[in-house]
Parts: C-alpha cells; sequence; structure tokens
C-alpha cells in the first residue's frame, strides 16, 4: 500500500459524511433553482456499491427539483456550502449549520448567481475563490 494520497481524497479526511446521493439541498445563490437533489460527487471513485458521499466544499452533480420552470430537471454542478451533520476542524471545534445548502456554479467551479445567501463553511471559502468573493458571512 502506498502512503501517498491523492489531493481530492487528502482535503476530505476525516469529514463527516453529510450529503449522499439523493440528499436535497437548498440553493444558496440567485440562480433561479431553489432546492436541488445530489446525484454524484466530482472526482470520487469508491467501491461497489458503496455509497458516495460528500462533505462542505465538495463539487457535486445535482438535478434542480424546484425552482423556474426552464432549470427544473436539468443536471449541472455545485459546491457544498453547508451540511447539517456536525464535522470536526483540525483546530479540534465542532461545527454544523441548520441546513444542507450549495451554490450553483459552471464546471470550472465559478458561480452561476451573483449573490449567496446565509452563512459560508470557512472550507469551501478557501478551496473556491470565486464563492469567497460572493459571500458575505464566512463561519
Amino acid at each position: 500500500m502506498s502512503s501517498v494520497k491523492s489531493t481530492a481524497r487528502f482535503s476530505r479526511l476525516g469529514r463527516s459524511p453529510g450529503i449522499i446521493n439523493g440528499t436535497r439541498l437548498n440553493v444558496a445563490d440567485n440562480s433561479g433553482a431553489r432546492e436541488v437533489m445530489m446525484v454524484g460527487v466530482i472526482g470520487v471513485k469508491t467501491r461497489l456499491r458503496r455509497v458516495p458521499f460528500a462533505t462542505v466544499g465538495d463539487m457535486i452533480v445535482v438535478t434542480v427539483k424546484k425552482g423556474k420552470t426552464e432549470l427544473i430537471g436539468q443536471v449541472m454542478r455545485a459546491i457544498v456550502v453547508r451540511q447539517r451533520k456536525p464535522y470536526r476542524r483540525p483546530d479540534g471545534t465542532w461545527i454544523a449549520f441548520e441546513d444542507n445548502a450549495c451554490v450553483i456554479v459552471t464546471p470550472e467551479g465559478n458561480p452561476k448567481g451573483s449573490e449567496i445567501r446565509g452563512p459560508v463553511a470557512r472550507e469551501a471559502a478557501e478551496r473556491w475563490p470565486g464563492i469567497a468573493n460572493l459571500a458575505t458571512l464566512v463561519v
């Protein structure tokens, strides 16, 4: 076994699996979608029949369930900015939010909306500078 970790897996190390396939998330931006459902995680390969999970700061594939009629059913990418399940930061503090929320982004990681409502986790803001620029409150 190699002791070298890939960069995609290393950033998720020790995080609680808060978002899995089928999880409904609120959309925290003004892109037109209000609620989405996660259908996949970008850059995660798992074992057969293991459910892939996402945590704060991960890019996921979502389908729009509620929002503008032209967006419903479309498959998009999003970044998780809040999760309900408590997770531990390296300094020892535990953090949890009131809801599961994401921001709709382009495949490059630039937000489609022009504002983000509610708090954004520090892990997501550090990893995605476009989200950090639009965030009004970083926790």
